[in-house]
């Protein structure tokens, strides 16, 4: 049980508050008693506005219930449907056209195209992994995994057959990114190479070249004695690709942050990174390793000037949307405090650690700090937000729009009315992405009373997620973002399988998109490959000349009209969708695992977060409520995944089975109420019962 201290009218909790005072504020030399007695100020001025925002959502909601009950067995009108949604305010006026303001962004985010890797704060060792992922060896990541279309390694050590294959893969790619003015790669001998373009020869570090093609670098490590170095006629031991230019450290949808306790694990790695000194150990060939941050890289250009590269992502910091409470601090009336609130005051006061220079390394060199804020519904909350952040930067005293804000197109009505959202932002945005799951799970819950859904395999080619993903590219670059902010696209979920990776994902640059997530460091450098084939600016160039799609087709309700699935196919949809729920939710409740590679029903591991458990526990909860299942045949099919999930488990000594006890397993009744309650949880999220059973487990 947490120890609160008193201060100013609120309750703390006790070592909350020492972290933040000593580790924190001491080292920045702020006053502690004023920073809490501002705080406590803060939370009275903005958790009522909070609060109505989100009763606006249940409003909104229940007035786009009442409409669709109305006109059950009609068909569906599109015209009457956009109107109403204007009267009740649900849609807003688009504003004027504008240009986004954000000043002081680093070129990681404005001016170069490149991989996003997002990972859970809650762990250092990923975290550290992560933003190390600035520069990846493109021998490791052919040789590892199956991008590269050859025989796979043989065991027993270093396959010299599927070696000599990553190296004819490796310089085929830099024979298209960084051609030579004769020849191939593969013949090259070693010596200042003659380029097709003498320009991307940028620098030297040693003996190892430096290139740079479509604004990334290219370090092509030369090393005679290297065991690969030395049976290359150059020397060549490696070839490092400029990959994860920026990382989101999360604390939202891939951690599983209940309290106190979890809260200060992820502001401890925060802090570590801004100052420089985290450190991970761990057990690896029977010895005890440890990781840390990577140095900056140094060079010297073709004229002898000395210069230095990044040697880590740009760090952003994902905050808790504006739903969420927490423990951690508790209002005057007992209540929980917004968790997203402290995390606006928290991150940024440990951002200024590196604005101050406090730190080993620098993150920001623009003087910026980047938060991400996700789960916002419409331009109002949006609004809230801006007010927020100028509300903490008068708190810390910074500068205004110090704190930078990337907004998450993840929420039906913020994809709806996308420019308004920017504008409310318009001076601090550095950010805009899209997310197919959590956008898919908000499609389903504001439509829920429509009538049945499709499947959840046939969203990716419904109307809506086409006119989804193209506005969210044409309206970001109306609205300036080119050259000043990041456009995004979402996850590519399955670590292990590469080379479908590099077949689709080619796909995001094609869009526009300067940005888009990957799942490890490993698929970074792959993905960074994509954007050496595809010059991102120059296809921007020819976006914006084309008119932004209509909004029609975005509120397309994506309803099975006409389906008549068999019973067999209602079986594989709900497995499908139980499996995918139980294996993600055991994990989070009894193990506090917010994001890990979850075995599918195929066992194929996929990387899982809320946003995935989202859109299977709608999904059934739809069909469950216009009668395409029966709750026994959810119950059957829980139960018979249970078992299933076991099995994939059984290795993990920390596992405890569901299926031999389920009403004496929290995991799984948690899963079931995810099913069962989906109609009534908020907007459709997941984290109001996650965190009730999770809070179970840790206190029994």
């Amino acid at each position: 049980m947490s120890e609160y201290l008193q201060s100013n009218g609120i309750s703390i909790d006790s070592a909350l508050h020492g972290f933040v005072t000593e580790s924190v504020l001491a080292p920045l030399a702020l006053d502690a008693d004023r920073f809490w007695a501002d705080f406590a100020a803060l939370l009275e001025r903005f958790v009522p506005v909070g609060r109505k925002l989100l009763e606006k959502r249940d409003d909104l909601q229940a007035k786009i219930d009442d409409w669709h009950r109305a006109r059950k067995g009609q068909p569906f009108n599109a015209m009457e449907y956009r109107t109403f949604l204007y009267d009740i305010g649900y849609l807003v006026t688009e504003p004027q056209p504008f240009a986004i303001g954000t000043q002081n962004v680093d070129p990681e985010i404005a001016t170069m195209a490149g991989p996003q890797l997002v990972v859970p704060s809650l762990n250092d060792r990923f975290v550290l992994n992560a933003a190390n992922a600035r520069w990846g060896s493109l021998y490791d990541a052919y040789y590892g995994t199956d991008a590269l279309d050859a025989a796979p390694a043989q065991p027993g050590g270093y396959d010299p057959v599927r070696g000599a294959a990553v190296v004819k893969a490796a310089k085929a790619f830099l024979d298209e990114a960084v051609p030579l003015a004769q020849g191939s790669w593969a013949d090259f001998t070693g010596g200042t190479p003659e380029l097709a373009d003498p320009a991307q020869l940028v620098g030297t570090r040693g003996d190892s070249l430096l290139l740079k093609h479509n604004g990334l670098h290219i370090e092509i490590v030369i090393d005679p004695a290297h065991p690969i170095g030395k049976d290359d006629p150059a020397g060549i031991a490696d070839v490092l690709l400029e990959a994860a230019l920026t990382t989101i450290v999360d604390m939202e949808d891939s951690v599983a942050a209940v309290d106190a306790e979890d809260k200060i694990l992820a502001y401890t790695n925060w802090l570590g990174l801004m100052r420089g000194d985290l450190q991970a150990s761990f057990p690896k060939g029977g010895k005890t390793l440890t990781r840390a941050l990577e140095a900056d890289r140094d060079y010297v250009a073709p004229d002898g000037t000395a210069f230095t590269l990044p040697g880590r992502s740009v760090l952003f910091v994902r905050n808790v949307g504006h739903l969420m409470t927490n423990p951690a601090v508790l209002l005057a009336d007992g209540s929980e405090a917004p968790e997203g609130i402290l995390d606006a005051v928290f991150t940024s006061a440990i951002g200024m650690h590196d604005l101050n220079g406090l730190g080993r390394f620098r993150n920001s060199r623009a003087g910026s700090i980047y938060i991400v804020k996700p789960k916002m519904h419409g331009p109002e909350e949006c609004a809230f937000t801006n007010e927020l952040f100028d509300a903490v930067e008068d708190m810390l005293g910074l500068k205004r729009h110090t704190i930078k804000v990337g907004v998450m197109d993840e929420e039906r009505r913020t994809s709806a009315n996308l420019a308004a959202c920017i504008h409310a932002v318009k001076d601090r945005i550095v950010f805009i992405n899209t997310g197919f799951l959590d956008r898919t799970g908000d499609e389903i819950h504001t439509s829920m009373q429509a009538g049945a859904m499709i499947r959840k395999g046939d969203m990716k080619t419904s109307d809506w997620i086409k006119s989804y993903e193209a506005r969210n590219v044409g309206i970001g670059l109306k609205c300036g973002l080119d050259g000043k902010a990041q456009i995004g696209k979402g996850m590519w979920a399955a670590p292990d399988m590469m080379r479908d990776m590099m077949e689709q994902k080619i796909g995001h640059p094609l869009t526009g998109a300067n940005t888009a997530w990957v799942p490890s460091p490993t698929a970074a450098t792959l993905h960074a490959m994509h954007y050496h084939k595809v010059d991102v600016f120059a296809r921007r160039a020819e976006i914006a000349g084309q008119p932004v799609p209509t909004l029609e087709p975005l509120l397309n309700v994506p309803l099975a009209a006409g389906q008549n699935w068999s019973p067999q196919d209602i079986r594989a949809e709900l497995d499908n969708n139980a499996q995918g729920i139980l294996g993600y939710v055991v994990r989070w409740v009894d193990q506090g695992i917010g994001c890990s590679k979850v075995p599918d029903i195929h066992d194929v591991g996929l990387m899982e977060d809320r946003a995935t458990l989202r859109i299977s526990s709608q999904a059934l909860a739809n069909w469950l409520l216009h009668g395409v299942c029966t709750a026994e045949e959810v119950d059957a099919a829980l139960l018979r995944m249970a078992a299933k999930v076991d099995a994939q488990n059984a290795g993990d000594p920390l596992y405890k089975p569901m299926a031999s006890d389920p009403e004496g397993s929290f995991a799984f009744q948690a899963a079931r109420d995810l099913v069962f309650k989906g109609v009534e949880q908020p907007s459709g999220y997941t984290e109001p019962l996650l965190h009730a059973y999770r809070q179970k487990v840790k206190a029994a």
